[in-house]
């Protein structure tokens, strides 16, 4: 009902015809990285804003309420603050690598969020190999992670970028093998695609209870791999300070801070996108009078309120758990996650190859 496909493509089509082909490439690209800088802005300070109020709800406070109203200036309060900061510069740091993994880590989700699908045809980059693209570009962060830790000349930022890099590697599998479970029910790598094979039925509902084991495994390993409670031992702040990021001060922390946010945003993007259908409203077969009215409520807003309700739960998961050491870290994803998602992938393939599922 809602569909951008055609006013992408009135855009599209007036700059081409308007102005070189290169120009027009230029002027898109400069168009959709305007919109993504202003969104990443955006999503970042109100879920640093959510993250305070879930945090002060589950420990009976009341959480930011003095800088506007509700509290809500108060991440921009906090924004100010931190550009206002001073840089310092490390002794004996390798200045090179030091400045730059701030920015491999913020780019990479960056790239990541260029692929997600908010709406039907509102999304920047429609890959035929999306799920692909995505399982390579958020690993890139790590990289930022591990130069962070090594250039900073500090024990903590190294002990926090080596648990880091052992984290995202371990989990990785993990997050991967559990997004393959969807490539097989759906039959394509394609974002869009997935999110069109569950019109009539998410996949959460349609594979029944491999596609939930698996969508529980995602939201466990991608929680993992964003470095976020109760698996956030690369920060461990009473043991290792701030962990990789501790010598950072200003805007360049501000960057690693606001990176961790969107990929929480960005997983939980992926979880909605191919467990819960995306911006595909839900419908219940036989009930067409309620699936109507659900047609009306626009795509990109079922895409936001399944991704809200995904992030809630990793907030959640962040202020009730307590830390895991590292050594239960590893043994909770190599022996438990990870063969429970072998032997699932072997049962989804059957029950596909059967076609026991809900087509």
């Amino acid at each position: 009902m809602y569909d951008f496909t055609s006013f992408t493509t009135w855009v599209h089509n007036a700059l081409y015809s308007s102005m070189s082909p290169g120009w027009a490439m230029l002027i898109e690209l400069a168009i959709v990285g305007i919109i993504f800088i202003a969104f990443y802005a955006v999503i970042g300070l109100y879920l640093v804003y959510a993250e305070r109020k879930v945090c002060a709800l589950i420990q009976n406070r009341k959480g930011p309420n003095r800088v506007g109203p509700l509290g809500l200036f108060q991440t921009i309060a906090d924004l100010f603050k931190l550009l206002g900061k001073e840089l310092i510069k490390i002794k004996n740091a390798d200045q090179f690598l030091f400045n730059l993994a701030p920015f491999i880590v913020i780019i990479a989700s960056f790239m990541a969020i260029a692929a997600l699908p908010f709406a039907k045809g509102l999304h920047a980059i429609d890959l035929n190999i999306g799920i692909f693209y995505l399982f390579a570009v958020s690993s890139l962060g790590v990289i930022g992670i591990l130069l962070a830790g090594w250039s900073s000349n500090s024990k903590y930022s190294l002990i926090g970028a080596i648990r880091s890099g052992a984290q995202v590697v371990s989990y990785e599998l993990s997050v991967g093998l559990a997004l393959l479970s969807v490539v097989i029910f759906s039959g394509s790598m394609q974002l869009s695609t997935i999110v069109e094979s569950q019109a009539n039925g998410w996949w959460i509902i349609k594979g029944h209870i491999p596609a939930i084991i698996s969508f529980l495994i995602f939201l466990v390993a991608s929680t993992a791999e964003t470095n976020r409670g109760p698996f956030d031992l690369a920060e461990a702040e009473s043991e290792l300070t701030a962990g990789f990021h501790t010598e950072y001060s200003g805007i360049k922390f501000a960057f690693f801070f606001l990176a961790e946010y969107m990929n929480m945003f960005i997983v939980a993007a992926i979880a909605s996108t191919v467990f819960l259908g995306g911006w595909m409203p839900f419908h219940l077969p036989g009930l067409d009078g309620m699936n109507h009215v659900m047609d009306y409520i626009p795509g990109f807003v079922w895409f936001l309120g399944k991704t809200a309700f995904i992030i809630f739960i990793m907030m959640w998961f962040k202020w009730t758990f307590p830390r895991l050491r590292i050594d239960q870290l590893l043994k909770l994803e190599w022996k438990y996650l990870l063969p429970l998602n072998l032997m699932n992938i072997v049962l989804i393939a059957f029950i596909v190859l059967m076609g026991w599922y809900i087509k």
